[in-house]
């Protein structure tokens, strides 16, 4: 697989897109291709949790458990979804489902626990970070958060229409990256959970803000090559409180009271996807993905609370209604 290694200076927007290419390929609207999943079942694990004052450490830790997933001596990256900040509602990961990720990786025997990320609406990450609470409120954030916005980078190819992406090497450099990601409608993918935000992996200093490049591939497209791209990853789907209505940004609070957790993230999603009352077989990222047999619900295994025990239908705006679970 080739790679070019760029330093933080070594390219500018007006180099690099010579260098990868010239106008979306015909080819932008087929499906990437994607890893078969593991053999027999997709473990997705799902628990109650009425608040961020649970103890969400405990929770999380049997999740990592429920799902067979092997962190000892790892070193782990944790992607949140910051993506803007509005006191009013709630955009991002909640700080306390960020700590005790950090905290139970730590417990399992992680080498080390590390968390970028690389909003796509803020040029500021580290202001960003400031406003919604992380910096006050986790322990040594300045040592362990990287800006993905602007982190070193080097290319790497797959599916997507220029023959790759580059990517910043904190994450390449990762034995496992975690995507502690956010439950919320999104106005045009129906449902922004685990697999979506890897898009926040993706370096604004080099595809600008917010990052269209990725919406020129085709965002189901990019869904599926951002994925490819980090085989090694676990997701935590934070739905204590997720956002309804006009998401990812402009929603309303949506007070599920639970989290879920899997290492097959389209099986996961799609679990998130039946909490939500949305059917995943209407998102198109995820009807492509079980089309090249990333995941099928028949190998889902559920652990932890049903999904019926859970559900709680979230509001819909007009223009994603089709998305409904039937």
């Amino acid at each position: 697989m080739a790679e070019t290694r760029i330093g933080r200076r070594g390219i500018s927007r007006r180099a690099f897109w010579p260098a990868a290419g010239a106008a979306v390929t015909a080819g932008c609207a087929q499906a990437p291709e994607v890893p078969a999943g593991p053999a027999g079942k997709s473990a997705v694990f799902v628990a109650k949790a009425a608040s961020y004052e649970a103890d969400l450490e405990s929770i999380v830790r049997r999740g990592i458990t429920a799902c067979g997933l092997a962190v000892k001596g790892k070193n782990i990256l944790l992607k949140p979804n910051l993506v803007e900040f509005d006191p009013a509602t709630c955009v991002n990961t909640n700080v306390a489902v960020l700590a005790a990720a950090r905290a139970a990786f730590l417990a399992l025997g992680a080498a080390s626990v590390r968390m970028g990320e690389g909003p796509g609406h803020r040029r500021d990450t580290i202001y960003l970070a400031e406003e919604a609470g992380y910096r006050k409120l986790l322990e040594g954030f300045d040592r362990a958060f990287v800006d993905l916005n602007r982190d070193d980078v080097t290319f790497r190819e797959n599916v997507s229409h220029r023959g790759g992406l580059y990517l910043p090497n904190t994450a390449l450099g990762a034995d496992l990256i975690v995507s502690v990601a956010k439950m919320k409608t999104h106005h045009w993918a129906g449902a922004t959970l685990s697999m979506k935000n890897f898009f926040g992996v993706t370096p604004g200093a080099v595809y600008g803000w917010p990052k269209n490049e990725l919406h020129r591939i085709g965002i189901p497209q990019a869904i599926l090559a951002l994925n490819k791209t980090f085989p090694r990853s676990f997701g935590i789907v934070d739905g204590i409180v997720g956002m309804e209505g006009n998401g990812p940004i402009q929603g309303s609070p949506k007070r599920s009271g639970v989290l879920a957790m899997g290492t097959n993230l389209p099986a996961l999603d799609a679990t998130c996807c039946r909490i939500m009352g949305i059917d995943p077989l209407k998102l198109e990222y995820l009807r492509l993905a079980r089309e090249i047999g990333h995941v099928d619900e028949d190998r889902i295994e559920q652990r932890g609370e049903s999904v019926a025990a859970v559900r709680q239908p979230y509001r819909l705006i007009e223009e994603i209604e089709r998305v409904r679970l039937g």
